[in-house]
């Protein structure tokens, strides 16, 4: 049971581990990027994790997700002063800030979901502001409101079409969150009887967040800390959109249809699973989506995907990533789990992306 609390300190750990590196500078500056190929390589050789978590005590589960969701942001600042130092290098901004951007991605990301999930004030707000690492301080309203509500269907901007690539799927997806986020905020002040874009308006306070975010950034290193700054917000913001690319990837719903654990891709892998606060072990987050992380369990029905850091890499090469990964995972998916309903809309996506069409080639094997 002890083990299980200390295992999710590995993201406070390599956020440290990352921090020292931006601090000491030279070759170290990428220690944070690095992690990126070392997860991938480790996971495809480590075994995958369908244990439950033993944890009855909240108050101390969450003490590395407030770690990590401070330590966020801390990188930086940290990453501001030591350029505000002098003496770094273009290739050590460059390589500082791909590692704070990547790991506000991996470890930022998770972190702060899980306090924008839950029902106190001061998690929310930690958990909604300090989303300026990836600029995206309104993200918990189209993820909360939208993406709980809509996955698997075509209103999902979280959710790719079978055949869409993941450089395409991020851009499309920023503008598609970003637009459904000030949509639903409009509709929800006019409900109560505010203007539409009226100084109440989350989109407002946003700004306001990364005006100040970055403010401090300038203040501390000028105006390099400041452009790493920037830069590594909007290439966080891309990465955060290409992680979303795999965990609803090609799945679909009906829309009004109930949500079941298998419209969810579950990378159930050791370290995947702890670095990310179990985000890739999510099945029963969509079904009630107040459960803590360490309560869900992971889905044993579930299609077997890879780690999400495998994937990731895959996917740098589309036809890899279809044709060895997704497209045999979609193909059980659609087979084993999908409704007829479903299998229908499965079907059009497959034909309409150019994909094999297992669903004849099924009917034929029936027919013989």
């Amino acid at each position: 049971m002890f083990f299980d609390y200390l295992r999710y300190y590995t993201s406070p750990f390599i956020q440290i581990l990352t921090g020292i590196g931006v601090y000491i500078g030279g070759p170290y500056v990428w220690i944070g990027i690095a992690t990126l190929p070392v997860l991938a390589v480790l996971e495809s050789l480590l075994p995958r994790d369908m244990k439950e978590r033993k944890i009855n005590n909240a108050f101390l589960a969450y003490i590395p997700v407030w770690i990590s969701a401070v330590l966020n942001t801390l990188l930086y600042v940290l990453l501001a002063w030591r350029i505000g130092m002098g003496d770094y290098t273009v290739i050590e901004m460059i390589g500082g800030t791909l590692s704070v951007a990547w790991l506000g991605v991996v470890v930022g990301v998770p972190s702060l979901h899980e306090l924008y999930h839950q029902r106190g004030y001061l998690a929310q707000l930690v958990g909604t502001y300090s989303q300026v690492i990836y600029l995206d301080c309104m993200r918990n309203i189209a993820h909360m409101i939208g993406h709980h509500l809509d996955v698997g269907t075509s209103k999902d901007s979280d959710t790719a079409l079978r055949g869409r690539d993941f450089y395409t799927f991020a851009l499309a997806a920023v503008v598609h969150s970003t637009k459904t986020a000030m949509e639903l905020e409009s509709d929800a002040l006019e409900k109560r009887g505010k203007g539409r874009w009226s100084i109440h308006h989350r989109l407002w306070k946003a700004i306001l967040a990364q005006v100040v975010f970055q403010g401090i950034l300038f203040a501390i290193g000028g105006l390099p800390a400041l452009i790493c700054g920037l830069s590594g917000v909007l290439l966080a913001r891309i990465w955060v959109e290409m992680f979303n690319y795999f965990q609803h990837y090609g799945q679909v719903r009906l829309v009004g249809k109930p949500i079941a654990r298998r419209h969810v891709w579950n990378h159930l892998s050791p370290l995947s699973r702890v670095i990310t606060f179990e985000i890739t072990n999510h099945a029963d987050h969509h079904i009630n989506a107040y459960t803590p992380f360490y309560k869900l369990k992971p889905d044993t029905a579930s299609v077997k995907v890879p780690s999400v850091f495998v994937c990731f890499c895959a996917a740098l090469i589309p036809p890899v990533w279809y044709k060895l990964i997704i497209q045999p995972a979609l193909k059980e998916w659609d087979l084993t789990q999908a409704s007829n309903e479903e299998r229908e809309l499965a079907r059009e996506q497959n034909l309409r992306a150019g994909w094999p069409d297992w669903f004849a080639k099924q009917q034929e094997s029936s027919a013989a």
